[in-house]
């Protein structure tokens, strides 16, 4: 495709018009008039014919596969081929998904002379998390005598994966992610009597009647003591609620940035439960990372959605990144009976497991607690979830002027009344229930992870 230049209309009107009102003034100047605008219109046309061979052998390759992180500044490496080896000047323009920010429409790209490739970073701003694909890319490029503007489309394959955004969270956390010499905090050899058996031993005056080995014993006709060992690696599950209780927004806060380039593009960007839950789940699987432990993943909604069993290392926390970074709240309500049902029957192995939901509904609340029983004696349960806007008792705010400021937080006191409740209730089964913050709830994550490491409740 070619389109005209703004210096073919500067010729059209610097010859055309001046010699047309020479020719018809003074009919005598008809024949140089002609020449002139025939000349003009040659030279147009042959600029024309060679403008469509400009863009001959040029290409744009992206990676197959670009990782970003929300809100953060990354750059798209564009790769262009040039086959001819001329020197050339290109106004390239990239069209990016609606998701992805871009501070420049276009950019100028000079290809140097004897080089088939070369590279060219194009910047962006990702402002969701998911999996999107970037549109074709646009070239153009002058013609030989400027006349002419050649244009090209290539389309492009390139995936783009936007990962949720932890600098923040590790920021927060940065004691715990810090490996340099003696700073931050380091695996470290637990002391204990642990839950895992080791072997059997001869009894040794001072054993407790706990650690006799009764059959062992009955069978060898003298004492036998069981011998435990602590556990080296332990199991770690996220259990992640992506039903309409989570598509609810969470306050508003403003988001941090990475570095000064970016401190314009703050902006007060709503965030759903379920994007608050994703983050705070892949921080929690650092952690147990750096504690040696197995970490793994189980998100559900009316039934199971996604199982990751629990491994460590890079690459698998890779596998459950990529398992959370495409996930969205479906319009549903949770099965808690499914869900049970299927840690039941699918971990054998005593784990930790950290519930991430919300249990303000109470006929949901109900549910959940008529099935617990499934789990609770085998494995270990913490159940989180995000403070509701308002929830706090009604004397907690001095700030109360109006009637209408009185029932609000009346309703507030209800709701934080019956969580109360609720807490009393899981609690008489072994679960821990916490009512956590936006801003808090990652840290509070990792340090009930951390508590229940340190008592060696696993």
């Amino acid at each position: 495709m070619i389109v005209p230049r703004s210096r073919l209309l500067l010729w059209v009107c610097l010859v055309v018009l001046p010699f047309s009102l020479l020719a018809a003034v003074e009919p005598s100047a008809g024949g140089i008039s002609l020449l002139a605008i025939g000349t003009l219109a040659a030279l147009a046309l042959v600029d024309a014919l060679r403008a469509r061979a400009c863009l001959t052998g040029i290409s744009v390759a992206l990676p197959e596969v670009t990782r970003m992180s929300k809100d953060r500044t990354g750059k798209l490496e564009l790769r262009i081929r040039n086959q001819t080896q001329k020197a050339r000047e290109l106004r390239l323009a990239l069209a990016l998904p609606r998701e992805i920010e871009s501070a420049q429409e276009d950019a100028l790209v000079a290809l140097p002379v004897g080089s088939e490739w070369s590279r060219f970073d194009w910047a962006c701003l990702p402002r969701k998390r998911g999996n999107y694909r970037a549109g074709s890319a646009c070239l153009e490029t002058s013609s030989p005598f400027g006349f002419w503007a050649a244009r090209k489309s290539v389309p492009t394959t390139s995936e783009l994966r936007i990962y949720p955004n932890l600098f923040n969270e590790r920021k927060n956390l940065a004691a715990l992610f810090l490996h340099r010499g003696a700073f931050g905090l380091h695996a470290q050899r637990q002391v204990g009597k642990g839950r895992e058996f080791e072997k059997l031993r001869e009894y040794i005056p001072g054993d407790g009647y706990d650690e006799i080995h009764w059959k062992a014993t009955a069978k060898r006709g003298r004492p036998v003591t069981k011998v435990f060992q602590i556990e080296r690696t332990q199991e770690v599950y996220v259990v992640i609620d992506a039903s309409r209780l989570s598509a609810r927004p969470v306050a508003s806060r403003k988001l941090q940035v990475a570095s000064s380039s970016e401190a314009n593009a703050a902006d007060l960007q709503p965030a759903t439960i379920l994007e608050r839950f994703v983050t705070a789940a892949l921080v929690l699987g650092l952690a147990a990372e750096q504690q040696g432990d197995l970490f793994g993943l189980l998100t559900f909604t009316d039934k199971v959605d996604k199982f990751v069993r629990a491994r460590n290392g890079q690459a698998h926390y890779g596998l459950c990144r990529d398992a959370l970074y495409t996930m969205e709240p479906v319009v549903v309500t949770p099965d808690y009976d499914e869900v049970c049902t299927f840690i039941r029957l699918r971990l054998r192995r005593r784990a930790l497991l950290v519930f991430l939901t919300s249990l303000d509904d109470p006929l949901l609340a109900e549910s959940f607690i008529s099935n617990l029983d499934l789990i609770c004696r085998q494995h270990l349960l913490l159940v989180n979830m995000l403070q509701p806007p308002g929830v706090s008792p009604v004397f907690a705010n001095p700030n109360i002027t109006t009637m209408d400021d009185l029932y609000r937080h009346l309703g507030g006191h209800l709701l934080w009344h019956k969580l109360n409740e609720l807490e009393k209730v899981l609690r008489r089964r072994g679960v821990r229930f916490s009512l956590l913050k936006n801003e808090h709830l990652s840290a509070e994550l990792v340090s009930q992870y951390l508590n229940v490491k340190r008592r060696q409740l696993i």
